[in-house]
């Protein structure tokens, strides 16, 4: 029984690693921009530089959008605190918030052994 143990640990801390090692370092290489649905969104608009920030002109989905309740928290945008250059850093505080919410449940809701 303590080989199943061994092993088990043993895969989910390769999991890990390999799940960290993608959220830290691969994220970098990731698009700027891949958000798909504000592409669709601005079709129709142009986004212009004013002295009080973007602006759209035209026609567009975009114009009726508004800021969502989480747009100021610390991991918004996939960055730490809207920083340029933190996402490798908001993945893996990511990945750590999942594996610790996910671990509690799964140690919470776990089978006992009957007496």
């Amino acid at each position: 029984m303590t080989s199943t143990k061994t092993r088990n640990l043993s895969f989910l801390l390769g999991f890990l690693l390999v799940a960290l090692v993608l959220a830290g370092a691969v994220s970098y290489l990731a698009d700027s921009n891949p958000d798909g649905l504000d592409h669709a969104t601005l079709k129709g608009c142009e986004v212009v530089e004013t002295a009080e920030g973007e602006q759209l002109q035209g026609s567009c989905i975009a114009q009726n959008a508004k800021d969502h309740q989480l747009a100021g928290s610390p991991l918004a945008d996939y960055a730490v605190d809207g920083g340029e250059g933190t996402t490798g850093l908001a993945g893996v505080i990511g990945v750590v918030l999942t594996v610790v919410v996910a671990g509690g449940l799964f140690w919470v809701l776990r089978r006992r052994p009957t007496k």
